[in-house]
């Protein structure tokens, strides 16, 4: 059969004029999949931008007999005056982690990990200490206990954008191990399965489980298992090399003194959150991931089992955002979306999917340690998914009161940004 793509491309420059013609745009609720809004997404970038992004995009992308790509972008791909581009590659952060779970879900379905037995029966011997018996699901749902190593490379919320980054992760090389043991001199923070708490060692001991169990490296895994039979020809797993190859989006850290300027972040190794947070891919390559997983036509890339558990979500602590096995589920006006966003020095990204593989979307900043750009990314979610009938009343009813995060909050359901602010 045939596909017709339709693609329609808008690159909007940012003025204060144009925010204010555009804050009157109206999000509100559809089913997920449905129509999306381009004016509501539109505004949500220019918020973002607003922010403190020199630019943004989002890229819509409805699967069926008849394919229709909607990418909006505003603002710039770099300081030099480039205009953001939606094709272009980028580093997805905690989006790793999806690739991660895939593969560990995998190994699962050839019976080479038990996901109900200790996560530690899969790895080095030594890599943690006797009596951690956190099982590999646990690890999967961030509910193993483990602490949490980033946050002793960074210390502090912000200190990444100054002296911290350039010493610690823009040029050091660090072994997963190391990473490890930076997290278990902590000791156990909570006994295993009775508290979330989002850890980017977890992952990084996923990625040392994967690496054990396979006799490969996780690159070498990454690549035969998902990139290379889903054609992912954009997505790359490159530590500890530092730059990104091809054309891609420039990353810029927000100084905490913010009266100077972005400092250039896209040169960086990705040792200090590997198997966590550190692979480079592009909003098509994404979308072809995400459509895969959920559509259930990925070549048995996961058994439907598998996906089932993997959308099998638990409460978090963010309001309605729950966690399964390396994927989100988030709660819009119109229904759950599955996926996972990622923040890395510079960049950010939020990808989701509907529950069939129906309708993905990845929206994408290239600024970090700037909470209202966050926020912005997040809030695209709504009108991109949602369309613009209005929100059952019920839904309403059910959010937080807390609606300070900005305009949208006024006319569109609210989704908090989510916890791993850094990751």
């Amino acid at each position: 059969m045939t596909r017709t793509v339709f693609r329609r491309t808008a690159t909007v420059a940012v003025t204060g004029a144009v925010l204010a013609a555009l804050g009157t745009a109206h999000a509100a609720a559809d089913a997920p999949g449905g129509r999306a809004e381009p004016p509501g997404v539109r505004a949500a970038l220019d918020r973002t931008v607003a922010a403190g992004a020199p630019g943004a995009f989002a890229v819509v992308r409805d699967h069926g007999a008849t394919e229709q790509d909607e990418t909006v972008a505003v603002g710039k791909a770099n300081l030099d005056g480039t205009p953001m581009n939606g094709a272009w590659r980028f580093r997805v952060g905690s989006n790793t982690k999806m690739f991660t779970a895939a593969l560990v879900l995998r190994l699962a379905d050839q019976g080479r990990i038990d996901l109900d037995r200790p996560v530690r029966d899969h790895l080095p011997a030594g890599t943690l200490p006797e009596g951690w018996n956190m099982t590999t699901r646990q690890v999967l749902q961030h509910r193993s206990g483990v602490y949490d190593h980033t946050n002793d490379l960074l210390e502090q919320p912000g200190e990444e954008t100054t002296s911290a980054f350039e010493k610690r992760i823009r040029n050091t090389v660090y072994h997963p191990a190391d990473l490890v043991a930076l997290s278990v001199k902590h000791g156990p923070q909570s006994r295993p399965g009775t508290t979330y708490s989002y850890s980017n060692t977890n992952y990084v001991l996923l990625g040392m489980a994967i690496e054990q169990v396979t006799g490969r490296s996780y690159a070498q895994a990454l690549r035969e298992e998902i990139i290379e039979p889903l054609g992912l020809a954009e997505t790359s797993y490159v530590v500890p090399d530092k730059t990104i190859a091809g054309a891609h989006v420039t990353g810029y850290l927000t100084n905490d003194d913010r009266s100077k300027p972005l400092l250039d972040s896209t040169e960086q190794n990705g040792s200090w959150v590997g198997s966590a947070g550190a692979v480079i891919s592009s909003a098509a390559d994404m979308d072809r991931f995400l459509t895969a997983l959920l559509a259930g036509d990925s070549g048995n890339l996961v058994s439907d089992a598998s996906v089932r558990q993997m959308t099998t979500t638990l409460p978090t602590p963010t309001a309605n955002v729950r966690y399964g096995l390396g994927l989100r589920e988030i709660t819009l006006s119109c229904g759950k979306v599955y996926g996972h966003g990622g923040i890395v020095q510079g960049y950010q990204t939020q990808s989701f999917s509907t529950r069939d593989g129906g309708r993905t979307v990845v929206v994408f900043a290239n600024a970090s340690n700037n909470g209202a750009v966050t926020q912005g990314v997040t809030n695209t979610l709504e009108p991109a998914f949602c369309g613009t009938k209005p929100a059952p009343k019920a839904f309403h009813r059910s959010l937080p009161a807390d609606r300070s995060a900005g305009p949208d909050t006024a006319r569109a359901p609210w989704v908090p940004a989510v916890e791993d602010t850094r990751i």
